[in-house]
């Protein structure tokens, strides 16, 4: 077993060692510090956060790829699920099903009939001892972490959680772990949302489309972020040509419809990688790189609506009185925009780091559904939904693949949106 480094992987990990460093720096600062302790004093605010980091983390455990002995590359979070891998069945199962949805036509007794086959991998009387053994290991796990609160308790007292309700923490931590706990034991006997045409696991598949959208969201985000914050403070701030430059920049950019523009320079990023398949050993790695282009894609495209709006900040803000004196002191223009302009338009870029997240998901499971997001062959909601197309249009109905990308992603994005509210309300200076 080998370890294999992906470019998302290596963007990811170095993306967690950047945050936690800036965190470190910044929670240094006293205001800083109690300005976000009033963020999760909200007890809304600190049930979302801990849902997203239960999404991030399923994403890092996914963005550790090993290269086992048979070539094959997997993640810690297939090693995990490994039970899922080799449990598939023949076609179409409902979520706890005993035999497969739809009939067969086998030979019984000299003569032709239909019937609804038994599945392979299911073992019904391992229901219940599974629902204990989930629920005894999440609430152990839980009881752990709660017994051992006072080891951490001068980590809490100096952390963003300080001001957090302890009983929604943990009420909300152990809901979590709770569940995931009880997917595991039930997945090694049971397709808990069954299973999709070829017999694959639909729970795999949501569970490994986290990573898909996690990184979508976050990459992308921080892609755009660099473009937005210079080129909307410029723009405000300098005025003159270099307002009306920037303007036409981002003006020409959203004359163009933008799923026809991401359509095009996907369909550019494909043919690319088709004429030049020296640039990766596996399957893995092609569609690894075909998720870090349509990122940039998206990076180089979204950053426009957030620029506008830091322009219109920018130009009041170069106008007030502390921007004058600074200007008249003879501050130059870094310093005003480093010290004074920046600092103050800093809320407005954390709330659309928020929003923008949501819709970045949400922007995947679009491009997938039409066909120009990620690769086909990488786990993603939006190719779960744009499978499902077909099955919804059966009969009978195939709903489950729809429901569980349905619900995973829906969680996740009105997480991000409840915390960019609650966000806007504590960094909002006019609040």
């Amino acid at each position: 077993m080998s370890l294999v480094v992906l470019w998302t992987d290596a963007l990811v990990w170095l993306l967690v060692v950047m945050l936690t460093l800036w965190s470190r720096v910044a929670l240094r600062d006293r205001l800083v510090r109690e300005r976000w302790q009033q963020v999760f004093a909200s007890g809304m605010a600190t049930a979302s956060a801990l849902v997203l980091l239960a999404y991030v983390s399923i994403a890092l455990l996914d963005s550790l790829h090993f290269r086992l002995a048979d070539g094959q590359v997997r993640s810690v979070l297939d090693l995990l699920f490994s039970h899922l891998l080799v449990q598939t069945e023949r076609t179409y199962s409902a979520p706890f099903a005993t035999i497969e949805y739809v009939k067969s036509v086998v030979q019984q007794n000299g003569t032709l009939q239909q019937v609804y086959q038994p599945l392979h991998h299911v073992r019904p009387d391992q229901f219940w001892p599974d629902v204990v053994w989930g629920l005894v290991t999440g609430l152990s796990v839980t009881g752990v972490l709660w017994l051992l609160r006072q080891r951490f308790s001068r980590f809490f007292a100096n952390s963003i959680f300080a001001r957090a309700p302890r009983r929604t923490f943990w009420f909300t931590l152990g809901l979590i772990v709770t569940m995931l706990s009880l997917m595991w034991w039930l997945s090694r006997d049971f397709h808990v949302f069954g299973t999709d045409k070829v017999g694959n696991d639909v729970l795999y598949q949501t569970l490994k489309s986290i990573r898909t959208g996690v990184l979508i969201g976050t990459l992308t985000t921080l892609l755009m972020l660099p473009l937005a914050v210079s080129l909307g403070v410029m723009a405000g701030y300098f005025k003159g040509w270099v307002d009306d430059l920037i303007q036409y920049l981002y003006t020409t950019l959203n004359s163009i419809p933008g799923v026809l523009l991401i359509a095009a320079a996907v369909l550019v990023m494909q043919g690319m990688l088709e004429t030049n398949p020296h640039w990766f050993g596996s399957v893995e790695e092609r569609a690894d790189l075909r998720l870090l282009f349509l990122t940039l894609i998206l990076g180089l495209t979204s950053w426009t609506g957030l620029a506008r709006l830091l322009r219109a900040e920018a130009l009041k803000l170069s106008q007030v009185e502390y921007v004058t004196a600074a200007r008249a002191l003879g501050a130059g223009h870094g310093r005003i925009l480093l010290r004074h302009i920046v600092p103050n338009v800093m809320h407005l870029v954390l709330i659309a780091v928020v929003l923008d997240f949501s819709a970045l998901v949400l922007a995947e499971a679009i491009l997938s559904y039409v066909g120009v997001g990620v690769d086909p062959t990488m786990n993603s909601w939006g190719n779960m939904i744009n499978a499902a197309r077909l099955e919804m249009a059966r009969e009978p109905v195939v709903w489950w693949s729809l429901t569980a990308a349905f619900i995973f992603m829906s969680i996740v994005v009105l997480a991000a949106n409840l915390l960019s509210d609650r966000i806007q309300q504590v960094f909002n200076p006019r609040n």
